[in-house]
């Protein structure tokens, strides 16, 4: 990681960096695409004014927060959003991310995800979990290349989409508590399980 701040960072490829109005062109590529959606938890979005509307709400207003991780992820030659990177603002602290397909399989969310795992631990954050789809392996791939450690599974019925999911919750800790585990989703959800081989 080269520089970062509060609001910028900067690593090899990438800048990351918070999103403005100026971005609801590039963040509805982003969300409309339905094949990047099929492992997102909502609809993909259908009209721009939908998009400025998400953006507004799940983004800029957050902004202000003093703790407010949530990322543009913009390649460095024009600084256009083809993607987001986020830690929820709840106890779960959940590493979230999307990726236009045309930026699929070039490490660009490892090297996001290694830059906002990084800025979390400086600001204090315990410990970060992350949840993947069965189905999505590439995102479990992610995961334990940043050196999350694979916990638990467990099926959900997946809102607003309502289709049941088998999802795979993997945590970092960053404090040194390495036997600290989220049981949020163990203790909420009936059916779960340890998988053997992960």
């Amino acid at each position: 990681m080269k520089h970062s701040n509060k609001y910028i960072i900067e690593t090899n490829r990438l800048i990351l960096r918070k999103f403005t109005a100026n971005d609801t062109e590039a963040f509805f590529e982003i969300m409309s695409d339905k094949e990047v959606n099929i492992f997102l938890p909502l609809f993909p979005l259908k009209t721009i004014e939908e998009a400025k509307v998400f953006l507004y709400e799940k983004y800029i207003k957050k902004h202000e927060k003093t703790l407010d991780f949530r990322y543009a992820i913009c390649l460095k030659y024009d600084n256009i959003p083809i993607g987001y990177i986020k830690i929820s603002d709840d106890d779960s602290f959940d590493l979230g991310y999307g990726l236009r397909k045309e930026h699929w399989h070039k490490g660009i969310i490892t090297e996001a995800c290694e830059a906002v795992v990084e800025q979390a631990r400086r600001a204090g954050i315990p410990y970060i979990t992350a949840t993947h789809d069965v189905n999505n392996l590439r995102s479990g791939t992610v995961m334990k290349k940043i050196g999350m450690t694979y916990c638990y599974s467990y099926e959900e019925q997946w809102q607003p989409k309502n289709i049941l999911v088998t999802f795979r919750m993997y945590q970092l800790n960053l404090d040194g508590e390495n036997n600290r585990v989220y049981k949020k989703y163990w203790d909420k959800y009936p059916i779960h399980f340890i998988e053997d081989k992960v």
